[in-house]
């Protein structure tokens, strides 16, 4: 049984990161403009709270002012979304899940078996994406969750994968360098330097722990990735890639006996 140092139904705030985040514990959260506080939905959420005490933590929340716009981001929540029941299990690697049914139609019992399907390990986890980009022909590529598997892991390239955050001074300063970087080798065949922003994107079994990550995936062996942990300068880049890609060492021979 959870601790009763938190309220049945919390109104999200810093004051609630800690029993959430800090001791672990799985929340649902509704998400919900402030105008629909006496739906429908919301006072079956409020029965749901008070039925399943001690089961999960139930929180409400916006998206649109400090603390609770930053929760929604991290979620995957923007007022296009809402209302939205999603499930945070901060001990499974930060796991979401989505409610699948429609709110004009909740009740506790669906709450219940949500909670249910999520003890008994039956729900999928939802994954943040930006949408596909379109195809531009630039040499940095831009990945995004939904075609992670298609550009990174599903191919026979060496990848090359900048992960950062587009707040992050590191990623900023490291931005026309990589982009560069991607512009020396673009006319290597086999060879995919690519960013990802790892803010609004997310891969199951993928954890970034810190901005920017840089990782290689090797051709012929993507489980094998290696974390750069070099100089990030650009001389530094094209020596490493020179080194570790078998696509830079072909295309180089190939140059060499023409």
């Amino acid at each position: 049984m959870l601790a009763n140092s938190v309220p049945t139904l919390i109104e999200f705030s810093e004051d609630y990161i800690e029993p959430i985040f800090g001791q672990r514990r799985p929340a649902l959260f509704l998400f919900r403009s402030k105008s629909d506080s006496d739906s429908a939905y919301s006072k079956v959420f409020e029965q749901a709270s008070s039925n399943l005490k001690g089961q999960i933590l139930f929180v409400v929340s916006g998206v649109t002012e400090g603390i609770q716009q930053r929760l929604g981001e991290f979620i995957g929540v923007d007022e296009k979304s809402l209302p939205t029941l999603r499930l945070l299990d901060p001990a499974d690697n930060m796991k979401k899940f989505t409610y699948g049914g429609s709110l004009d139609t909740l009740t506790v019992e669906d709450v219940q078996k949500f909670v249910d399907d999520f003890k008994n390990k039956n729900l999928q986890p939802f994954l943040k994406s930006e949408e596909i980009p379109p195809q531009t022909g630039d040499a940095l590529k831009i990945i995004v969750g939904k075609n992670f598997n298609q550009v990174v892991l599903d191919n026979d390239n060496d990848v090359f994968v900048k992960y950062y955050a587009p707040w992050c001074g590191h990623c900023k300063k490291l931005a026309p360098i990589w982009e560069e970087l991607a512009n020396e080798f673009k006319d290597v065949s086999g060879l995919t330097i690519g960013k990802f922003d790892a803010t609004a994107n997310e891969v199951e079994g993928l954890e970034i722990r810190g901005y920017p990550t840089l990782k290689f995936y090797p051709k012929g062996n993507k489980s094998a990735a290696v974390d750069y942990d070099g100089g990030r300068e650009l001389e530094d880049f094209k020596k490493w890639i020179r080194e570790h890609s078998s696509a830079v060492k072909n295309h180089v021979e190939g140059k060499t006996e023409l």
